[in-house]
């Protein structure tokens, strides 16, 4: 897959080039914004989605925004630098990597000694380097990953945590990647995802244009095809990890009790940077869209009568003990050895 979102000098200026992943799979679409308050409404409406991509969404976004006041005194750029900040924080709640980002970028802003222009360029650097970062991180998720997986098992995956969920290459189907490249005949099972279909939408277009043998099902059915003995892996993504669960797509957590009564693996792909482990449950708020998402199909066609007020919340909860293992960059952790490991 191409990136999902890059840094672009092009005709004596900066952009964000992102996917428009709003209009997939009948159109691949790129965006190309000059102004942090368009990545802040770009990750709003998820024209980017996914923790990873938002989280350098995020981070580009303040780089376009430190661009923009570059002209100022420091105190006011220091200013503006941090309202920026509070602009993009305000679009999700719920993923950890776009406050990692924010953070990561106004750490850079407020260490800095330079003048306004060298931490302008301070900041533009660091944005590029987590974009890249990202790809390195993702690999390394497929490298350990794919050590769990066998020749010729079919995985089950919920939601998009692919390539269009990060810069490049993703984090759930990192591995899956991986043991292809490695040889194994792998075929992938997706979660149609609703309401907005990520899965039938994004996790099937990139599996496909890569030519990863993929089938789609509605949410409803996996269980009975871990019944059935058609599933040998789940592996899921995340957007944020605590010290006693896993948020990731509403949906996951039927998923993992359904394969905690079948006895099939349940594992998930976190990139050190969605922990958040000084957090419990209680500490995190679930993100509740528009009820629209859920009445309407894609915003179509409306399925449900009106006046019939809908519930719809982005994320759940996963407990530990419904995982079986975590997979990082640095290895596959149980619950309790990755507190023991990344624990502050």
């Amino acid at each position: 897959m191409i990136p999902s979102i890059e840094w672009v000098n092009q005709n004596n200026r900066s952009i964000v080039k992102m996917i428009d992943q709003t209009v997939l799979p009948h159109e691949l679409k790129f965006l190309e914004l000059s102004d942090y308050r368009d990545v802040a409404k770009s990750i709003k409406v998820m024209n980017i989605r996914g923790a990873p991509a938002i989280g350098v969404a995020a981070a580009m976004g303040m780089a376009l925004a430190a661009l923009e006041y570059k002209n100022l005194s420091k105190d006011d750029f220091l200013k503006k630098m941090k309202d920026a900040a509070k602009t993009i924080r305000m679009t999700r709640p719920t993923a950890s990597n776009l406050f990692w980002a924010l953070n990561r970028i106004l750490e850079v802003v407020d260490k800095s000694i330079g003048t306004v222009n060298e931490i302008c360029e301070e900041v533009v650097e660091e944005a590029i380097l987590m974009a890249q970062e990202d790809i390195i991180v993702n690999k390394n998720i497929g490298k350990h990953g794919a050590e769990l997986i066998k020749d010729g098992e079919t995985i089950l995956t919920h939601c998009n945590a692919g390539s269009l969920a990060t810069v490049q290459y993703g984090t759930a189907l990192a591995p899956i990647r991986t043991a292809i490249e490695q040889g194994k005949k792998i075929s992938v099972i997706a979660d149609e995802t609703r309401p907005r279909l990520q899965g039938a939408r994004l996790t099937a277009f990139e599996l496909n244009y890569d030519n990863i043998p993929v089938k789609v099902i509605s949410d409803t059915s996996s269980g009975l095809l871990m019944k059935l003995g058609k599933i040998n892996k789940i592996i899921v993504g995340t957007d944020r990890v605590t010290s006693d669960a896993v948020f990731n797509k509403i949906g996951t957590y039927l998923v993992a009790l359904a394969a905690k009564d079948n006895n099939i693996p349940f594992y998930v792909a976190a990139p050190t940077s969605t922990l958040s482990l000084e957090e419990t449950i209680d500490d995190v708020e679930i993100e509740q869209r528009e009820d629209s998402e859920v009445s309407c199909v894609l915003g179509k066609i409306r399925i449900v009568p009106e006046g019939v007020e809908c519930l719809n919340y982005a994320f759940d909860i996963t407990t530990f003990e419904l995982v079986t293992g975590i997979i990082t960059e640095d290895g596959v952790f149980t619950a309790e050895k990755l507190l023991e490991k990344y624990r502050k």
